[in-house]
């Protein structure tokens, strides 16, 4: 059972209800100090979730393999180094945070990691979450979008079974599509379940291993940038217009 969730409870009584709602607003604080500190430094976070073997990881090795720029990585797992050696190997800082017995990170986690990894100016940021299509929905760990990954191998009906991971979906890749003709799976029935969770959501079809239609997710990456960045500086600057004193945390600290 992870303690911080309460994942396997059959039953919530008016404390418990209490106790949650603190504990996700004590998180909410954290995430929201996590985000404000990451966009003085330009940096754009991504929260990568699936159920294990997906394909977070190895996605995450070919974009550092085919970007040609900063890219940091938070690694969450309940044990070993695995992925965090895996990231380092392609070329990337990164920090493994394990969870132990919890099924998520949380905004915390996230936070104690970003003082070891200290993301340079400009840098794009994911963090890999522990692989679980339930508890990671519910947690903002201050990420500005949620990447929702899952492989072909998993059949068309999971929007179905894990309504809350694919109702906050930001954008929805769907990899190892090079293995489409060997299993049962409609990829329409699962853009079209996707979308009924998420109205408009992007549904990336790829296969990590082929390389065919990863230039859609790295398009994705850009433009999301692009557009995140723009509304980062319309509001540092209406900001700046209304007092003479930041309130930011100034770039390169993190508290």
């Amino acid at each position: 059972m992870c303690a911080t969730c309460g994942c396997g409870d059959t039953g919530l009584s008016s404390d418990r209800v209490v106790v949650e709602e603190r504990l996700l607003a004590k998180n909410d604080a954290v995430a929201a100090h996590v985000r404000a500190t990451l966009g003085a430094r330009h940096v754009t976070a991504y929260n990568l979730m699936s159920s294990p073997g997906a394909g977070k990881t190895s996605l995450l090795e070919r974009t550092i393999a085919d970007l040609d720029r900063e890219v940091c990585v938070i690694e969450g797992d309940q044990e070993t180094t695995y992925d965090a050696d895996r990231i380092r190997a392609a070329g990337a800082r990164a920090v493994q945070v394990n969870t132990g017995a919890g099924c998520h990170l949380d905004a915390s986690m996230v936070h104690r990691a970003l003082h070891e990894l200290e993301p340079p100016e400009g840098a794009l940021l994911f963090v890999e979450n522990v692989g679980n299509l339930v508890c990671p929905a519910l947690f903002d760990v201050g990420e500005h979008a949620r990447v929702v990954v899952i492989s072909v191998t998993e059949g068309d009906d999971k929007p179905l079974k894990y309504p809350h991971m694919f109702a906050a979906a930001d954008v929805v890749v769907v990899n190892k599509i090079d293995l489409l003709p060997y299993v049962d799976l409609d990829l329409g029935r699962l853009e079209a379940q996707a979308r009924d969770l998420r109205p408009g959501v992007e549904v990336l079809a790829l296969s990590v291993r082929t390389g065919e239609g990863v230039e859609r997710w790295y398009d994705w990456l850009a433009a999301h940038e692009s557009a995140h960045e723009s509304t980062h500086e319309s509001t540092h600057e209406s900001t700046h217009e209304s007092t003479h004193e930041s309130t930011h945390t100034p770039a390169g600290v993190l508290r």
